[in-house]
């Protein structure tokens, strides 16, 4: 990654749906934005995010992917800039989590992306265009 290229934090939803095929277009919009974060190196995650992409993808997708190809898939994820949460972490996204209103799980995934440094939080799950500790959230399928 350049030291002038903005960092996007991806969610496990979109993840998830860049493998899902029964997810039809978010597949296609999700499968081109994670190799564009590929290939120019400003992919960012979490441990939770890998750890949600891993249990979503073997159990709740309609067509689940072998336990050593998902495996295969968190390990090429973690060459992406991977957040690692300590117990500090974990009171400042409670503290995230009253302050925005937002779930724990969302909080810390907001937390994670400005710890980073991320410009960008790619989900469905939060408001898009909404800002939280100076990250703008989209959705990557409006």
């Amino acid at each position: 990654m350049s030291a002038d290229a903005a960092r996007e934090f991806v969610d496990a939803n979109v993840l998830v749906y860049a493998f899902d095929p029964s997810a039809e277009s978010k597949q296609i919009i999700a499968s081109q934005l994670l190799e564009r974060l590929s290939k120019n190196g400003n992919g960012c995650l979490s441990v939770q995010i890998l750890q949600e992409f891993f249990v979503t993808i073997t159990r709740k997708v309609s067509i689940p992917p072998a336990i050593d190809q998902a495996s295969d898939y968190v390990r090429d994820f973690s060459t992406w800039k991977v957040f690692a949460p300590t117990a500090q972490d974990v009171s400042t996204a409670i503290a995230i989590h009253k302050q925005a209103k937002i779930s724990f799980w969302d909080a810390m995934v907001v937390h994670a992306a400005s710890e980073l440094g991320c410009d960008l939080l790619w989900s469905e799950d939060l408001t898009t265009d909404q800002i939280l500790r100076k990250v703008r959230v989209c959705n990557p399928f409006l």
